[in-house]
């Protein structure tokens, strides 16, 4: 198991936040060499994801923890049905029980909520995206749950990818100036995305030469005209206040992507439980 070094920090941060100075409550119950066993129960049905960052939790704790898990991330686990089997120091597994469970708690709630949309696009070539409405900190392995749950990520970051908003738009006097000037500092196989609120501005990325054309808040109606006016000429995606209860009307529009901010800042946390065997 290799987690990024931005990852082995947050997992350093959130334990710090969470024992700081000691656990003082385990410090003063359970002997420090005393063993123990455990296990992870989902207490509904969920897509798991995130256990190589729990693992992790343990291990910093423990060296010698056995994390045994039952599933891998994008698993479907039933409710009652044990994620993860534990063994190792009683005391590094009740002080790092809250800090495992929160991260995997919120990562499967991502994947469970990810998956119930994907299930909704079945019949649908349109792929669903996530956006960079994430936790501050936390994007890489919630987009990580994305996957897990069979979405496809968007662009990382400001880093990676093109997308010319309203604000670049107005701050560059228009969307052909923008994109005329995006070609003449990236390189040729970076694909140029554009966000438009009408069909003129449709028309004008189009012209421009955008490769992926966004289609901001646009009604079903608008949509589907776009799609008719692009014509194949472009990928379009779907974008703005989109919630599972619009996937269905918004794929049989005919566009490629819709994206959705909702499932990352918008996801619930499944209920997970860790149980400690009596010794």
């Amino acid at each position: 198991m290799i987690l990024s070094n931005h990852v082995e920090k947050l997992i350093e941060l959130a334990l710090a936040e969470d024992i700081g100075t000691g656990d003082v409550t385990t410090d003063n119950l359970v002997p420090s060499g005393a063993k123990g066993q455990g296990i992870i129960v989902a207490k509904e049905n969920l897509i798991v994801a995130g256990l190589d960052v729990a693992q992790r939790v343990f291990e910093r704790l423990d060296t010698d923890v056995e994390f045994q898990p039952a599933y891998q991330d994008g698993g479907h686990v039933a409710i009652g049905c044990t994620v993860v089997h534990l063994t190792g120091r009683m005391a590094a597994l009740l002080a790092g029980e809250r800090t495992a469970l929160n991260f995997l708690q919120r990562l499967s709630g991502i994947a469970s909520y990810v998956h119930s949309c994907v299930a909704m696009l079945m019949d649908n070539k349109v792929r669903l995206l996530d956006t960079r409405k994430t936790t501050p900190g936390w994007r890489e392995l919630e987009k990580q749950a994305v996957r897990a749950g069979g979405g496809t990520n968007h662009r990382m970051g400001l880093y990676d990818a093109v997308l010319i908003k309203d604000n670049h738009i107005a701050a560059s006097g228009g969307i052909s100036a923008a994109v005329r000037r995006i070609k003449s500092g990236v390189p040729a196989s970076m694909r140029i995305e554009v966000e438009t609120t009408s069909l003129e501005e449709v028309r004008e990325a189009l012209d421009a030469g955008a490769h992926i054309i966004m289609l901001d808040n646009m009604d079903i109606g608008q949509i589907k005209s776009a799609v008719e006016l692009v014509d194949g000429r472009a990928k379009l995606e779907v974008s703005g206040g989109v919630t599972r209860e619009h996937l269905t009307a918004l794929a049989g529009t005919g566009v490629d992507f819709i994206s959705s901010g909702a499932l990352t800042h918008s996801a619930r946390a499944v209920d997970l439980s860790m149980q400690i065997a009596s010794p």
